[in-house]
């Protein structure tokens, strides 16, 4: 079958990633977002607008740690004033405070969902003391749904490493439902989701 993708439009895409984990949007707004935070907030005020935390948040999961972005916004601060670098304890919080929302995806079709989870280390202890000790705590899961022809997200769930993937099918199915405001035709899923009970 021949490759029918449009180049140019999928280069220009990859290229507009690039923009997207750089973008310093957040300073265009920085005091108004800050003052709308703080509206009606009975406790110590944030000093930080949610966009730098989102922000940050892209490059933690990319290659930063908590102490690394201290010390980057330290840097990014002398070359735009109006920057004010938070410290790592004050990232960390906020970042593990972040809500993710998905927007309502355009399916124009009954959507054919794809299932899959993936474990991801949450801390820097070996295997060995996995072994060694039966410690099993230090993984999230994450559980995602796709549309097959769009390769929309339509659900997306974290959870510990306990939980088995076949679990959050039903959750995941109502979930890519409400998203694409269609009626889901179809489930395609690995092994995991293999027994009786989901078919």
């Amino acid at each position: 079958m021949p490759d029918t993708r449009d180049w140019k439009k999928y280069n220009d895409q990859l290229v507009r990633r690039g923009e997207f984990y750089i973008t310093l949007d957040f300073m265009e707004n920085w005091e108004g977002e800050i003052y709308q935070m703080n509206q009606g907030k009975r406790e110590r005020p944030f000093t930080f607008p949610q966009s730098l935390i989102t922000f940050l948040g892209f490059l933690h999961v990319a290659f930063l740690p908590y102490r690394q972005m201290e010390g980057f916004l330290r840097k990014l601060s002398q070359y735009i004033p109006r920057l004010r670098a938070a410290d790592y304890s004050t990232i960390c919080k906020r970042m593990h405070g972040i809500e993710m929302e998905l927007s309502l995806q355009d399916i124009p079709h009954d959507a054919i969902v794809a299932l899959d989870a993936t474990g991801m280390k949450v801390s820097s202890r070996g295997d060995w003391m996995r072994h060694k000790w039966k410690v099993r705590k230090g993984w999230i899961k994450v559980h995602i749904a796709v549309d097959t022809q769009t390769k929309k997200l339509l659900a997306l769930q974290i959870t510990d490493e306990r939980t088995g993937d076949g679990q959050l099918l039903p959750s995941l199915i109502k979930q890519s439902q409400g998203q694409c405001r269609r009626d889901v035709k179809q489930v395609l899923g690995d092994g995991a989701y293999d027994n009786k009970k989901k078919f």
